[in-house]
């Protein structure tokens, strides 16, 4: 059990983006409101951010600018950090979208609660 224990400190940041993760996938798999489904998804954006900045990091290293007065120095990657950056960048346009989406629903509806949507459109079907 100590073992273990020392484990998850030391890796702390993919547990703690475990956690995120599934906090995440459950409340999109257990709410109906469209609103919270998209905070769900964020959350769990969020924790692969925090999963890929973490497994660029090297612990101990140096932030990646060239020094020649330091010419041993480990530094760290920046190419997750980089890419999360772009990663941010199309979650925030892909919300934005999903926002709009369901402002949409809410004024043809009335409603954002997905279990009442369908039920709506499967009484337009019926007719």
């Amino acid at each position: 059990m100590n073992l273990l224990a020392n484990k998850l400190i030391i890796n702390y940041p993919y547990f703690a983006a475990v956690i995120l993760f599934m906090i995440g996938a459950l409340t999109v798999l257990t709410r109906s409101n469209l609103f919270k489904k998209l905070l769900g998804i964020n959350i769990m954006e969020s924790a692969i951010f925090l999963l890929f900045v973490a497994g660029g990091n090297i612990r101990g290293g140096a932030s990646p600018i060239l020094d020649n007065t330091h010419a041993d120095a480990v530094y760290i990657n920046p190419l997750p950090s980089a890419l999360m950056l772009t990663g941010i960048v199309v979650s925030v346009s892909v919300t934005a979208f999903a926002l709009a989406l369901i402002i949409r629903l809410y004024k043809s509806y009335g409603t954002t609660d997905a279990r009442q949507i369908a039920l709506m459109r499967d009484e337009v079907t019926r007719k």
